[in-house]
């Protein structure tokens, strides 16, 4: 009976024994799992068996991470804000060099037209010069053909160009209706040669006096 009463009591130590190690085995590998914290308990068996247990985060690491995570979005928001700003001004930047281009080319055809412009305002000034002054030489000859004799006259218009003779002829016919006195054309054109009074009067009827 005795060594049966001692059999169950060395059976529950053995028991008993093992359940503890099951426990500390168990509670050790939790805790190198990170499941449960409670490494400097184990950090002898740890060293010995040159084993590195894996580390949790804590509440505290993740509210840091989520604070870096945040800090990094708002980072990147800011600089694609900055990103879209710089393309905008970029944007800007080309559509005023265009306008600018532009500008300087319109001006560019401005200045071209200006001097175009002034160019023919000197040649037409410069046509209507000339015009004035031949006037003004004809209308002398004219007086000076009419101060002479007949003779001396037509003698001087046989010297003379065709269309010199009819610009003369014609100024001298104006100058008669301005003074209201009796114009020597008819009586100069009897007194040249025939053959030259026709080839004038011809060319008087094809370029009329304007």
């Amino acid at each position: 009976m005795a060594n049966g009463v001692g059999k169950v009591i060395g059976k529950s130590i053995v028991l008993l024994f093992l359940l503890v190690i099951l426990i500390f085995v168990g509670l050790m590998w939790f805790d190198y799992l990170s499941v449960i914290h409670i490494k400097p308990l184990f950090a002898p068996i740890y060293k010995i068996l040159k084993l590195s247990p894996q580390q949790s985060s804590t509440v505290s690491d993740i509210k840091q991470v989520n604070m870096a995570n945040l800090d990094d979005d708002r980072l990147a928001k800011r600089q694609e804000h900055l990103d879209l700003r710089e393309q905008e001004l970029d944007k800007r930047e080309q559509d005023i060099e265009k306008q600018e281009a532009v500008n300087l080319q319109v001006s560019q055809e401005l200045e071209d037209l200006r001097i175009s412009q002034e160019e023919r305002e000197k040649t037409f000034n410069n046509a209507v010069k000339k015009y004035d002054d031949k006037e003004v030489n004809v209308r002398q000859f004219a007086e000076y053909l009419n101060s002479m004799p007949p003779a001396d006259a037509v003698a001087t218009l046989n010297a003379m160009e065709d269309q010199a003779v009819i610009d003369t002829l014609r100024k001298v016919e104006e100058i008669s209706k301005e003074t209201g006195t009796a114009s020597q054309v008819s009586y100069w054109l009897s007194l040249m040669p025939k053959d030259r009074v026709a080839t004038i009067q011809r060319k008087m009827v094809i370029k009329p006096s304007n």
